[in-house]
């Protein structure tokens, strides 16, 4: 028999879990790529928009062959602390080069594909004709969410190529630095990014734990559980789900501010992904936008240009 462990002792434990889990880019987006095929393949969760997540696995795919672009010098940050925010925007953000070379990967890798709808063609020779400062515009908008100066169409594939150089070079951070910012904001501790979702995590230090998971540089932060990620309440949270649907995923709902994140458990389901389960499961999102919550935070390969 398991005993269900109340709000207060899920925090205690004879080894303390780590309060910040850094990146790991050489394994994140093949993780992510098998994760976005095996949902398409689901029915349960993923039929309705099948070709857009094998369309995404195509990305994550193309987003772990550029990490090999990445040189460790084009990384590099200064010695110290993450000084009251961070450093990781000058270093890999719009304005620097290897976000425009990433972007080009990718733009390369999908065009090739002979399986693309025209309006997804049509997005990537928008991109790959677009102009350097163009590009650090459409990247600007989007990091800023400056919503009416969004593209929906192409930015999945900017948010993405963002994604590859920010998530390795949160690798490179220290914990103990990143671990100070937690609580600093509902942002990411690393780069200052919402979170897309949260796990709870099931490995042999984080088990039992939950995570925000950075939308962007996929740094994870912890939260107690039991508690509203966004306006921080611990009265009034439901948890539901789909009927029928997956076990491993939910949206924590708050009464308080009215708004839901979705949390993935690991127990159920080892292979969770936050990015991937998050997009595969809109017909959660269409059911609670009808009893009256919002999201939280959107989904960053998911544009719908408000």
């Amino acid at each position: 028999m398991r005993r269900v462990l109340e709000r207060g002792q899920i925090e205690a434990g004879a080894e303390r879990p780590p309060r910040i889990r850094l990146p790991d880019p050489a394994r994140l987006f093949a993780a992510r790529a098998a994760r976005f095929r095996a949902l398409a393949r689901e029915g349960a969760i993923g039929s309705s928009i099948a070709d857009y997540l094998h369309l995404m696995a195509a990305l994550a795919d193309a987003q772990h062959a550029a990490l090999d672009a990445i040189e460790p010098s084009m990384l590099h940050l200064d010695e110290g602390s993450v000084d009251g925010g961070t450093r990781l925007p000058s270093v890999v953000g719009p304005y620097a080069p290897i976000f425009r070379d990433v972007l080009g990967l990718l733009v390369r890798a999908l065009a090739v594909r002979g399986d693309l709808p025209r309006s997804t063609r049509e997005a990537l020779e928008r991109l790959e004709n677009a102009s350097a400062n163009a590009l650090e515009r459409y990247a600007d908008a989007l990091l800023a969410r400056r919503d009416d100066q969004i593209d929906p169409a192409t930015a999945p594939f900017v948010m993405a190529a963002l994604q590859v150089p920010y998530a390795a070079a949160a690798a490179g951070l220290s914990p103990s630095d990143v671990e100070s910012r937690i609580g600093a904001g509902e942002g990411c501790p690393a780069c200052g990014t919402l979170p897309v979702a949260s796990v709870v995590r099931e490995d042999a230090i984080s088990r039992g734990q939950r995570y925000l998971h950075c939308a962007l540089c996929a740094t994870e932060w912890h939260l107690v559980r039991i508690t509203c990620s966004h306006c921080r309440s611990v009265q009034g949270l439901s948890y539901l789900s789909l009927d029928g649907g997956p076990d491993a995923i939910r949206a924590e709902c708050c009464d308080r501010c009215k708004s839901y994140r979705k949390i993935l458990y690991q127990e159920t389901d080892a292979d969770v992904d936050p990015v991937a389960d998050d997009l595969a499961s809109l017909t959660l999102d269409v059911l609670l936008a009808d009893e009256g919550y919002h999201r939280a935070s959107g989904h960053p390969l998911l544009w719908n240009g408000r």
